[in-house]
This record gives C-alpha cells, sequence and structure tokens, in this order.
C-alpha cells in the first residue's frame, strides 16, 4: 500500500506527483477504505493551498471532490480538519466587497453531508465563519437550521476577548443573527422588496431562545427580539413582559421607547407618554424624525396643534438641512389651516417632562409596590427615613420623586435594598392623599393623659414616646388629655422597636 510514500509527498508539497499516486491507487479499487482516505488527504492538500492563494475555482473543486468520496462517519478527522479550510475560505469570501454569496452558497451545499463532530471547536469555527454574513446573506437560518443550535460548546456561551476588548459569546451573536432572520422574513419576490414571516418557525424557535434567555441574562439583545416576534404572532399580553429586562438596560435609548409606544399602541395615555419619555433624551435630532411624526400625530388627534407644531418644525429643519425629502403628510400638516392658526413654541420640553414619568414607571411594574410612612426628614439631603413595619425600615433619596415629604405621611412606593446598611433606591413614589383609609402596621392613633417627668421636655401616653417638639409647639403640659399619631420607630440606642408622636391631633387642658 502506498500510503506511506502518499504522505511523504504531500508533506514535501508534491501535491501533483501524491494526487497521481493515491488516484492511480484508487483507480484500481474503488471501494477500498484505505485509497479513499489517502486521496482525501491529497484534496485537503489542495484545499489549504487554495485557501492561501484565495483561488475559489480550485477549492471548491476539491471540496467537491472530498465530498464526492462519499466517506463514512467515522472518518471524522478529515471532515474536522477541514471544516477549518472552509471556514477560513468564507472569512475570505466576505473580506471582499461586495461580497459573492453564490460562493458561500456553493460551499455549503458541498459540505451539507459532511460528518463533522459535535460539538467541536472546528464546527464552531464553521459556524463563526458562516454567521459573520448572517445579516445578508438570505440562507442564514437555512445554515443554522442544518448547523443545529444544540450543538454550541459550553466555551460557545462565553464572551471572547479579542484585541484587549471583550465581544459577544458566539451563542449570544447567533441567536441574534438567526431572531432577526426570523423577524425579517423571507423575501417573495426578486426584489426582496416584499417579504413574509415564518410565523410557524417563530414558534418553534421561541421555546429554544427562551432558554438561553433564561441561562444566560447577559445577552442583552436577545429580550428585545423575542417581544418583536411575539408582536408578530400578534401576542401583545406577553410582549411587554419579554421586552422589559431589555428595556431596562437600554432605557437611555429612545428608540427603545419607540418600541414601547408600539407595544402600547392600545393605551393611548401609555402611548402618548412613551413617546414623550422618548423625546426627553438626550438625542441627536436627526436620529428622531420618524419618533417625532410618530408623536405629532397623536398630539394632532388630541387637538394640541401648538404643540403638534413644534415637531413638525422640528421635522421639517432637519430634513431640509440633510437634504432629505419631506413626506407628504408632513408637507400637507404644514400648510393646514390649524397649523397656520397655531402659536409658535420654543420646545414640548415642558410637555415631555409632564407625562414621562408614567412612561418610566413601566420599567419598575414587575417590581411590587409597598406601603411606608415617613419617619423622618432631612430637607437639605432631601433624605427621608421610612417604616413599613418591623421587617423593613430604611432611607432614600426622595430628590424627583416628591417635593416636601413630612413625617407620618404615608407613601406607596417601589424601592429596592442597595447595600446592607438601610439604603434603597426609590424607583416608583405617589403620596396617599386620604391617610384616613390606609390602615397600616407602622402608624397608630393613641389617647390619653401625657405623662411629662419634671424639668423634662418630653413625655408619654402609655408606650408612646412624644418627643420634645411635639411638646413644645403644642405647649403640652404634664397629665393633659390628647390625643395623637404615632410611628413605629426603631430605637438604635436599645435595639428594640416602640412607638413615637409624629403629631398632636386633639390636646385639651388639664381639669
Amino acid at each position: 500500500m502506498p500510503a506511506a510514500e502518499i504522505k511523504t509527498l504531500r508533506q514535501a508539497g508534491k501535491l501533483e506527483e501524491a494526487l497521481a499516486l493515491a488516484q492511480e491507487e484508487l483507480n484500481a479499487n474503488p471501494e477500498n477504505m484505505w485509497g479513499k482516505r489517502n486521496i482525501s488527504w491529497v484534496y485537503y492538500e489542495y484545499l489549504k493551498k487554495y485557501v492561501q492563494e484565495e483561488n475559489f475555482v480550485g477549492f471548491i473543486e476539491n471540496l467537491i471532490m472530498i465530498n464526492d468520496l462519499n466517506l463514512p462517519e467515522a472518518e471524522v478527522m478529515i471532515f474536522d480538519t477541514s471544516a477549518y479550510q472552509v471556514g477560513s475560505m468564507v472569512f475570505k469570501i466576505q473580506s471582499v466587497e461586495p461580497i459573492d454569496y453564490s460562493k458561500i452558497n456553493q460551499i455549503f451545499d458541498t459540505i451539507k453531508e459532511f460528518h463533522f463532530t459535535k460539538p467541536s471547536e472546528s464546527y464552531s469555527f464553521l459556524m463563526k465563519a458562516f454567521q459573520k454574513g448572517s445579516q445578508n446573506w438570505s440562507r442564514f437560518v437555512e445554515f443554522a437550521d442544518w448547523w443545529g443550535l444544540e450543538n454550541f460548546s459550553d466555551a460557545d456561551y462565553n464572551q471572547e476577548e479579542y484585541s484587549d476588548r471583550q465581544i459577544p459569546a458566539l451563542a449570544d451573536k447567533v441567536y441574534g443573527a438567526y431572531s432577526k432572520r426570523l423577524i425579517e422574513g423571507e423575501a417573495i419576490d426578486a426584489f426582496g422588496a416584499v417579504r413574509e414571516v415564518d410565523k410557524g418557525k417563530i414558534k418553534l424557535f421561541l421555546p429554544q431562545l427562551d432558554n438561553v434567555i433564561d441561562k444566560h441574562p447577559e445577552y442583552r439583545y436577545l429580550p428585545y427580539y423575542k417581544a418583536q416576534m411575539l408582536m408578530e404572532l400578534g401576542d401583545r399580553d406577553n410582549v411587554f413582559e419579554a421586552f422589559l429586562p431589555f428595556a431596562k438596560q437600554k432605557q437611555n435609548d429612545f428608540w427603545v421607547w419607540g418600541l414601547m409606544a408600539e407595544i402600547f399602541k392600545e393605551d393611548k395615555e401609555l402611548e402618548f407618554a412613551c413617546y414623550c419619555k422618548a423625546l426627553s433624551l438626550r438625542t441627536p435630532n436627526d436620529f428622531l424624525i420618524k419618533t417625532r411624526q410618530a408623536f405629532a400625530k397623536l398630539l394632532i388627534e388630541r387637538q394640541l396643534y401648538t404643540e403638534a407644531k413644534v415637531e413638525i418644525k422640528n421635522i421639517i429643519a432637519v430634513r431640509q438641512s440633510k437634504g432629505w425629502k419631506v413626506p407628504n403628510d408632513i408637507m400637507q400638516w404644514s400648510k393646514s389651516s390649524w397649523y397656520l392658526e397655531a402659536n409658535d413654541l420654543h420646545n414640548n420640553k415642558d410637555l415631555y417632562e409632564k407625562h414621562r414619568k408614567k412612561a418610566e414607571e413601566l420599567l419598575y411594574s414587575d417590581i411590587p409596590e409597598h406601603l411606608i410612612a415617613v419617619e423622618f426628614v432631612n430637607h437639605n439631603k432631601k433624605i427621608l427615613s421610612f417604616v413599613k413595619d418591623k421587617k423593613t425600615q430604611g432611607f432614600f433619596h426622595y430628590d424627583g420623586l416628591t417635593n416636601n415629604p413630612k413625617i407620618g405621611d404615608i407613601l406607596k412606593v417601589r424601592i429596592e435594598a442597595v447595600g446592607n446598611e438601610g439604603f434603597h433606591r426609590a424607583l416608583t413614589l405617589e403620596t396617599i392623599k386620604d391617610k384616613a383609609k390606609v390602615a397600616m402596621p407602622s402608624l397608630k392613633e393613641v389617647s390619653g393623659a401625657i405623662v411629662i417627668r419634671q424639668d423634662k421636655n418630653f413625655g408619654f401616653i402609655d408606650d408612646v414616646f412624644i418627643p420634645p417638639n411635639l411638646v413644645e409647639s403644642a405647649n403640652l403640659i404634664d397629665g393633659q388629655n390628647i390625643s395623637a399619631k404615632a410611628i413605629l420607630s426603631f430605637n438604635k440606642a436599645k435595639e428594640e422597636w416602640g412607638w413615637k408622636g409624629v403629631e398632636i391631633i386633639d390636646g385639651a387642658p388639664k381639669d
């Protein structure tokens, strides 16, 4: 058997001689496994050669010849080693503009019957190469289905480092690319102008996507794609829940709020608020023209013509400065009687500010609300201390959420604990105006005769401490019958809970 001689010739770079000898052996016995194996490695050397030379014709000819050998699954080494050359050629094809996707199609069609090890480093390299052109390659979904998204290795789920910077994990990029192609749909005309979304395929893919999202919340864009797919399916009830993790991370991007407005299209108040939030963010005007146009339409529906005029003037100014065409509906609006009669306003900042908070609250709708009582207020630092019950107390900055909180106020809040020292982050806040209708374990009313010891400026009604400020402001004296509001309070010095008066409701002098 000439296997050793063929190998020596290959390693010496004498490929023509190696091929001639291997071909002679194979011709003598076409079904002999050794003959097929020996010539397959000669073809492989040609693959390497043509990759280096960027000779596609020679490369695809030898790739086809490997395929035509019909090697069994056991010959994994030739397939796995060839995967690196295949991936390298695909990368090279994509480095030349315009990319010739017909060449990538030929390579894909040729390797479909190859028996690669799954998962493996070489198989992942194959995916890296084909995924690079996924945005414009019409057959990427078909390729990914053939490759099998279940065949990622453990390493494929981890971020990679390249040139001292972190790049997304291969699995993250592939799931994102696959999702985008499903959302865009497949072209059903020659120019790609008409596309059809395969809703059945989306339904089958969503459980797989859910699994990756659950295991890898660091893949930031996957919830966004999931929300878009749910919208394609008309499943608006679950869109927001899917989109919420992404919206929290990207809440400073205007387009996130534009999508939120789409999600809440049936709720006109929330839709309006989301556009206000989008336009309140610091974003170059060039990017906002479509958002402004959608918002202007809502303003016109509400007959807020002065505000609509602001948005329309802004759109026209940007488009004209860029030399872009002004859409017909914008031109018609600008010529209408209501537009010509509307007052000129410099901007809509006050309008945005008035409504944006309603949109911001959406971000925290998955966090439960709590009723708390205000125990102390530091107006200089804009910090208040609160208590809900003996298990929940702390403090937070209230600036931007409320203007003038007072001790004893009842607040409905969404809060998150930050650290272990009692500090919280307040996410939403609403002051309860009718406190009489709210029962709380941290508030109570007491009545009785106050006990003020001689030479003391504080007192007690049973177990309720009446602090000096209340004694002095109400001119209380020992034995006076009073009614007071009290709040549950933790005494750090004694490390125990007690009650502290916060307001004198009624006080009658002692008989």
